[in-house]
């Protein structure tokens, strides 16, 4: 079906031919080139791997040691784990780079390698490109016999994340407890249903329900954790008379909330809740991508920081950050990076700022909400066929509009008055996403609809 190379990593559906699918000749290949190009770096022979709850995952995960152990590397295997914690987990150690054997919000089907650096975070995309290069070449140099790594099992990342959390100084447990709140999650049938109901725990949260609970990868819906996925969530908030409801994706590294009744609390706005916040205790600069809503630079100036926008990826919101010396940023899909936390994103710091934030208020979650600016933001995306020529498309859209502001950093950013819409291609899935914001919900949807018929007129 698919197999994306990118900054997201190599991503692609399981099965069928090798270069088309993420067939197992395809993940020795990649994960031989990205140990090649470690090797090249350094010396450490040192690598932190982790898998999320997907069905592939142990499949993956023994390629994945053999293909390291065959050159040379020692692996430290945290099994179920988080994208995040193995992040951390690779500064930790010490080691040399991660790779985290997940397709993130991708549906079943589908798995991937993202790739991490000595920091714990992700590649970039220079070096992901040496990664692809050294793949094509196939010019592998894998030790002798006596020169084998060796694979050593570590279970005991969940519980050292989570203390992270506990002790992180803006975390304020006694306030959580003090709330008593009654907390529903989703744990998506992946590795959030076992990390997120023991964080909650630790933080104080006794009365807990947990959906989608057995991880077995078979995701009980779509793992996007999007309002159009989340109705069982909202329908369980309701039922258990909840004063919250807990969404992640199947890697834990984004998180989205659920007003106490049933209403979407926003992905965009888990950002813009836990930067208030951040930016109420610690004065600074913030960073998100461009497709995420222009609310966070409304509460960054609100507090007397000022807001940057970066391309669309972790990466790239990471080194956006580090340039302007960000103290809160991340993603509009519901990814918090906390820099003196780690560069990643993380949905556990996230949740422990989000409830301290919470329970801080003494308001319910949807009082909270609205609180914030209201903008609406509508998200579509268009399938592409192989050998569609997106740049073509593109410069023929940017034509069309060039009488309006268009940023072209990343896809294209068009700006009508106080409305945006941004066309990009996606690091994850073969589609262009079109995303539209507006004061209006309709006024989005009309925007997003007319540019969906300019794409759909030029392919």
């Amino acid at each position: 079906m698919a197999l994306i190379k990118s900054i997201s990593g190599i991503r692609g559906t399981i099965g069928g031919k090798p270069g088309d699918n993420l067939s197992p000749l395809d993940i020795v290949k990649f994960t031989a080139a990205y140990g090649s190009w470690v090797s090249e770096k350094s010396n450490n022979k040192k690598i932190i791997i982790g898998r999320d709850g997907r069905i592939s995952g142990e499949l993956v995960n023994r390629l994945v040691v053999s293909t390291l152990l065959a050159l040379g590397f020692d692996v430290i295997d945290l099994e179920l784990s988080t994208t995040p914690t193995v992040e951390m987990a690779v500064k930790a150690e010490g080691a040399a780079g991660g790779i985290i054997i997940t397709a993130s919000h991708n549906p079943k089907e589908w798995n991937a390698l993202k790739l991490l650096n000595h920091n714990g975070e992700f590649i970039n995309a220079e070096e992901g490109q040496s990664v692809l290069q050294l793949a094509e070449k196939e010019n592998f140099d894998f030790v002798p016999v006596d020169k084998l790594g060796t694979c050593t099992k570590d279970d005991s990342y969940m519980q050292k994340h989570i203390d992270a959390v506990v002790n992180y100084e803006l975390v304020d447990v006694a306030a959580i407890k003090k709330s008593k709140f009654k907390i529903a999650v989703d744990g998506i049938n992946s590795t959030g249903a076992t990390f997120i109901p023991a964080l909650l725990k630790a933080l104080g949260v006794k009365e807990v329900i947990t959906l989608n609970e057995e991880v077995n990868g078979q995701f009980a819906h779509n793992p996007e954790p999007l309002p159009e996925h989340l109705s069982g969530l909202s329908a369980a908030v309701q039922k258990n008379e909840a004063h919250l409801g807990i969404a992640v994706d199947p890697d834990v590294d984004r998180v989205c909330f659920v007003c106490e009744d049933g209403s979407m609390f926003g992905e965009e706005y888990t950002l813009v809740a836990v930067a208030d916040y951040v930016l109420s205790k610690r004065s600074g600069n913030t960073v998100s991508n461009m497709s995420s809503t222009k609310a966070l630079k409304d509460i960054t100036e609100k507090h007397g920081g000022k807001y940057f926008p970066s391309a669309v990826g972790e990466v790239n919101v990471v080194n956006k950050m580090k340039a302007v010396n960000a103290v809160i940023g991340g993603e509009g899909n519901g990814g918090i990076i906390v820099p003196d936390f780690h560069y990643g994103r993380d949905a556990l710091i996230g949740i422990g700022l989000f409830l301290t934030h919470l329970a801080n208020s003494k308001k319910s979650i949807k009082q909270l909400r609205g609180s914030y600016p209201d903008y609406f933001i509508s998200k579509n995306k268009i399938s592409l066929e192989k050998n569609v020529d997106v740049k073509e498309i593109f410069k023929k859209i940017k034509e069309k509009y060039k009488h309006n502001p268009i940023n072209t950093d990343d896809g294209l950013k068009i700006e009508f008055d106080n409305d945006w819409v941004h066309l990009r291609t996606s690091n994850t899935e073969p589609i262009i996403r079109i995303y539209s914001e507006s004061n209006f919900e309709t006024t989005a949807q009309n925007i997003a609809r007319k540019l969906m018929q300019d794409i759909s007129e030029v392919m």
